[in-house]
């Protein structure tokens, strides 16, 4: 399928399987995302030539989608941390996701099946801030029958051990 036609209809060429080799390479990625084209062949025993292959084509099949840092909301001055689902209008979900992408503080955005639509994770300077995102920026889109705020209290980051 051509790209234009493609990104037209919004479907993704099929990734290419990853074998035990690009799962380690991922895994080292998940940990230290900064790490050397060299440090990544000496762990999983290829080549650098390899390893830079490997990781070009898993960044080109988008299995990798960017490197990043890791952040500490708390030491980063973001004390209040909330997941909040919505109920929200039928059919109304490309907008409202767009509506939520200009949020300050939502880090992660997903459509779900149950009790709720959508599920948000934000992380505002403190309870206050929190309260102004929900009840004036949240509440106030057309498209958002209800919501619900489930205060974090701790968390523990998963992203390591994801392979």
């Amino acid at each position: 399928m051509p790209d234009e036609q493609m990104a037209f209809t919004g479907s993704k060429a099929p990734a290419r399987p990853l074998d035990e080799i690009d799962r380690a390479i991922l895994r080292m990625l998940q940990s230290d995302g900064r790490a050397s084209i060299r440090s990544v062949a000496e762990r999983v025993h290829v080549s650098r030539a390899n390893a830079y292959a490997r990781i070009n084509r898993l960044i080109d099949d988008g299995v990798i989608q960017g490197f990043g840092a890791r952040v500490d909301q708390e030491r980063a001055g973001q004390t209040a941390s909330a997941y909040i689902t919505l109920k929200i209008v039928q059919n109304s979900w490309r907008a409202v996701r767009d509506k939520l992408l200009e949020l300050p503080g939502a880090a992660h955005i997903a459509l779900v099946s149950g009790d709720f639509d959508v599920l948000l994770l934000v992380h505002t300077k403190d309870n206050r801030a929190l309260r102004e995102l929900v009840l004036t920026r949240i509440q106030a889109m057309d498209e958002v029958l209800s919501t619900r705020t489930l205060l974090i209290f701790e968390e523990t980051d998963l992203q390591e051990g994801g392979l």
